[in-house]
């Protein structure tokens, strides 16, 4: 498996519509609901374990691109050493 599937193979674990500003903004309105303070306790659990879920997913989202931000780069220098 190439570095360039390993990556593929991370978007992929995420859902087919995902978007990072829009889990971002989840997380965001997940905070302020817990931090209202108007939550039952069982409730508080259960909004933040899916907070916890969007943030794994943008970490994977953004690992992703790091990576292949990095191997963009690598590719470049090699192109530029001919």
């Amino acid at each position: 498996m190439t570095i360039e599937a390993d990556y593929s193979q991370m978007d992929s674990d995420l859902p087919p519509d995902w978007r990072y500003e829009a889990t971002i903004q989840e997380i965001e309105s997940i905070i302020n609901e817990i931090e209202a303070g108007h939550l039952d306790l069982a409730d508080v659990f259960e909004r933040f374990s899916a907070a916890i879920l969007y943030l794994r997913q943008c970490e994977t989202f953004l690992v992703s691109r790091q990576g292949q931000m990095e191997l963009l780069i690598e590719e470049l220098g090699d192109e530029t050493e001919f």
